[in-house]
């Protein structure tokens, strides 16, 4: 028997959506606001913990028709998604990024996998999902993002701070910036450490929900020094499928379990191509290691990216595939990625991990 329209019956009836990821219903967590009632028309908001939420479209759905199923006389429903990115509650961070809600490092055991070219991917699709999004190439000794995001000019200063440059949606600071490319940059480890502080502490980034760090690749003093400088949520590594990159991939987990920093899952770069002639599949550098690596290591796969010759094109004229070619199935499979990335951080944050930091000696 079918219930009579009251914002408490609403409630319940919505118990029986459910997230899929952190396995809860909506209800519970609170992501159900401003009910209001109108007659026989009903209107809320379903309030998420990213824009970049991979089930949204499906939430709306099960909701209008998990009402419809259990309460009498309903007419019109409007649902409007929304979110509300949560924000990292660490101590360093506050201090250093008082307006960046969230960081996530990219990062690799070993050169060569396409780290920066996902990492350029990822924030995009993050802009582009509704988020506001920071890009922070952290990768001093090779500053590839100012190219890969198009950007040739210099930042300019406000208030005794450098002004992020902007690009596809996403505010963007390089040491590529503010140095000749022909130069090149000759520094000791602590010195990489101060310039990425520095591009945290001097730079204004204003409101972000995602600040996404392009690390250096290999997991040397350097590295370490990095991941404790910065005041990180969340981290996800990239690989490409054939055994030797998967070792430093597994490296580069290791070296994340030491500083406490979530490692949100792993990116298999690379993973295969396939003929424009012919359509056949060719797994050119072996198949489903990265999924392998994750299961051994019991952390999400979030994905698999394959050869696209577009995806390297992009990167080099400073368009991202995501921007240039939005409907390719290459694309989609990018977006996805994205939408799985900002899910493990949501559950991470809800279900309260610590990711503090700890003090290594070097």
């Amino acid at each position: 028997m079918k219930k009579s329209l009251t914002e408490s019956n609403i409630l319940e009836a919505l118990k029986i959506v459910r997230d899929p990821d952190l396995n809860k219903d909506i209800v519970s967590l609170n992501f159900v606001k401003d009910i209001k009632i109108e007659g026989k028309n009903v209107s809320f908001k379903i309030e998420l913990t990213t824009p970049a939420c991979p089930v949204r479209d499906e939430f709306k759905r099960l909701a209008e028709t998990a009402i419809r199923g259990q309460i009498n006389g309903v007419g019109n429903i409007a649902i409007e998604m929304t979110a509300s990115v949560r924000a990292n509650n660490i101590q360093q961070h506050i201090d250093l990024l008082p307006n960046v809600k969230t960081t996530i490092a990219v990062a690799s055991g070993k050169g060569g996998v396409g780290k920066s070219t996902v990492a350029v991917n990822l924030a995009v699709s993050l802009a582009l999902d509704g988020a506001k999004v920071g890009l922070l190439d952290a990768d001093i000794y090779g500053p590839s993002i100012p190219l890969m995001m198009g950007i040739n000019e210099r930042p300019n200063i406000h208030n005794q701070k450098l002004v992020p440059l902007k690009a596809h949606g996403v505010k963007v600071m390089s040491i590529g910036f503010l140095i000749d490319p022909m130069q090149a940059v000759i520094w000791r480890g602590p010195m990489v450490s101060g310039a990425v502080k520095q591009f945290m502490s001097d730079v204004d980034w204003g409101e972000l929900d995602y600040l996404v760090f392009d690390l250096p690749p290999g997991t040397g003093d350097i590295h370490l020094t990095l991941v404790q400088t910065i005041p990180l949520t969340g981290s996800v590594v990239v690989t490409t499928p054939q055994d030797i990159s998967l070792a430093d991939a597994r490296k580069a987990y290791a070296m994340f379990e030491k500083v406490n920093v979530p490692v949100l899952g792993i990116i298999e770069n690379m993973s295969y191509y396939i003929c424009n002639h012919c359509g056949h599949r060719e797994d050119i550098f072996h198949t489903g290691g990265g999924k392998k690596a994750a299961g051994e290591l019991g952390v999400p796969f979030l994905g698999e990216i394959p050869i696209y010759t577009p995806i390297r094109i992009g990167g080099d004229v400073g368009k991202p595939i995501v921007v240039s070619e939005p409907e390719a199935p290459q694309s989609k499979i990018i977006r996805q990625i994205t939408r799985n990335m900002a899910a493990q951080l949501s559950i991470h944050q809800l279900s309260g991990k610590s990711n503090q930091k700890i003090e290594i000696s070097l």
